[in-house]
């Protein structure tokens, strides 16, 4: 088992453990009307216009059957592969669930704290999960040799949700072997400027495999749409796990929209306006005492330590605010909040609850 001094040790962990992998942030929501939403990651606003009337359009094919090669044509030109390295899913979700239902493997292993649908994913398909866990004190940084060498299934991801940590391209192709499947999920990575530490589009990485999501940039949670980049081969097999017809036609029309030229120009500069709106959350959250922000932040969201967390969250909800909690994600405990990168007016009305609900009257 390898271990260091940056990551506490990999264990397996049994079927039932200590959280529940399957609480995700639009539960903080559910019976709250009127909350504004800082636990989902989706951006606010969103879709535009453009991408409203796009899908409105495909309505008018719903009596024929999905054809995705256009789609999976775009996303391949998008990245400079082949098509043969594209498959599209019904979002990220739907792809884990793939990975761990149609690939052989025998060690697979999850680096922690993350999003926690990989892990779900595999314990369904009755695979022992073994688990890295990172550490607060070293910001949550990945250190490849904290990954056991016997792993032939590694799932890291970049920017990490909950942590917002951006991890080096350099230190994820480290872990890369022949006879180990690399998955690196870049949910998050259009809302980094540039893209930087991406490796999507790379085919020099053995056993690399990239998972993207539309979901987030372009507010399509309720369409359903990503995508798998990988060898062909491993994009067969996971293709031959899919039911026919996977991913419906408006989602196809979604997808070739979010990856043409006007989509990524806008893309590039919605990350930097995040960009700046993360840093004057984060700026407000350090003049607020009793919260501690892991950092720096790459993501849309950031992850706080916040003194009594559990009333905290309620007082906010009180006060109109969902929070996601951050105690179902393996290696995080109950002080632990994730916020959502919004404007700065919703940010400067939050930080305002926050330290009353820090603070409430005797």
């Amino acid at each position: 088992m390898g271990t260091s001094t940056d990551a506490e040790p990999e264990a397996e962990v049994p079927a039932g453990a200590e959280v529940d992998l399957r609480h995700h942030g639009d539960a903080e929501v559910r019976g709250g009307d009127g909350l504004v939403d800082l636990a989902v990651n989706v951006r606010a606003g969103t879709p535009p216009a453009w991408l409203k009337q796009c899908v409105a359009e495909s309505l008018d094919g719903l009596a024929a059957y999905p054809d995705g090669r256009a789609a999976r044509a775009a996303v391949a030109a998008r990245h400079g592969v082949p098509s043969e390295r594209v498959l599209l899913t019904a979002g990220a979700a739907e792809a884990f669930v793939l990975l761990a239902r149609a690939l052989r493997v025998r060690r697979p292993v999850v680096v922690h704290p993350q999003f926690t649908e990989p892990e779900a994913a595999l314990r369904a398909a009755g695979h022992r999960v073994g688990r890295v866990l990172l550490r607060a004190d070293d910001g949550f940084r990945l250190d490849p040799d904290a990954v056991p060498a016997d792993a032939d299934l590694v799932v890291v991801g970049n920017p990490t949700n909950p942590t917002s940590v951006l991890h080096p391209a350099a230190d994820l192709v480290r872990i890369a072997r022949p006879g180990r499947i690399l998955v690196v999920d870049e949910a998050f990575m259009d809302a980094v400027p540039g893209e930087r530490e991406a490796l999507a589009g790379r085919v020099d990485v053995p056993g690399l495999v990239v998972l993207r999501s539309l979901t987030k940039t372009w507010g399509l949670a309720g369409l359903r749409i990503g995508y798998v980049l990988a060898d062909p081969d491993i994009v067969a097999e996971l293709a031959r796990a899919q039911p026919l017809w996977p991913v419906s036609s408006p989602a196809l029309a979604a997808a070739e929209a979010c990856v043409g030229p006007r989509a990524l120009a806008e893309a590039g500069h919605v990350a930097h306006r995040v960009a700046a709106e993360r840093s004057h959350l984060v700026a407000g959250l350090g003049e607020v005492p009793g919260v501690t922000v892991t950092g720096p932040a790459e993501g849309p969201f950031v992850l706080v330590r916040v003194d009594g967390a559990l009333g905290v969250r309620e007082r906010l909800r009180e006060r109109g605010f969902a929070v996601r909690r951050g105690d179902t994600f393996p290696g995080l405990g109950p002080e632990w909040v994730r916020v959502a990168v919004r404007d700065r007016p919703t940010t400067d009305t939050f930080l305002t609850a926050l330290r009353a609900a820090l603070h409430p009257p005797s």
